[in-house]
This record gives structure tokens, sequence and C-alpha cells, in this order.
């Protein structure tokens, strides 16, 4: 699987609050998000959120492509 649960994204849209970055809370067949900047939480269907999503947070912090990411094995 791609991205875990505590991974931070940034979608292709930013929430109404102007904030941009979400942290994953749950992955299945939905994909529970919380807005970094007002915690609001929403639902993204695993289509809609692959469809968005646009980087992902590294653990040195920095936002790569999602094209280039590749997640550590535990």
């Amino acid at each position: 699987m791609k991205y875990k649960v505590d991974d931070i994204v940034t979608l292709k849209k930013g929430h109404p609050c102007g904030e941009n970055s979400w942290k994953i809370l749950r992955t299945g067949l939905d994909i529970k998000l919380e807005c970094q900047g007002c915690n609001r939480v929403v639902w993204l269907s695993r289509v809609d959120f692959e469809k968005r999503i646009r980087r992902i947070k590294t653990n040195e912090g920095k936002f790569i492509s999602i094209i280039h990411y590749e997640p550590e094995e535990n």
C-alpha cells in the first residue's frame, strides 16, 4: 500500500480554511483525512483520493511528488 496512517499529504484543491496539508487517519476502501489547519475530518473514496493527491511528506519533512514516493518497508 502506498499510503499509511499518519502520513501528511497535499491535495490538488486546498481546504476552505486555507490549509492544504492533510493527515491520513484511516485507510481502506475510504480514506479518512484531517485538515492540519482547522482539524476538520473528511472522508474520500479511494478513487477520489487517488485523483486528488499531489504530494506526500517524507520523513525529512519535505513534500515530494507522489510519482517519486516509495514508502519504507517495516
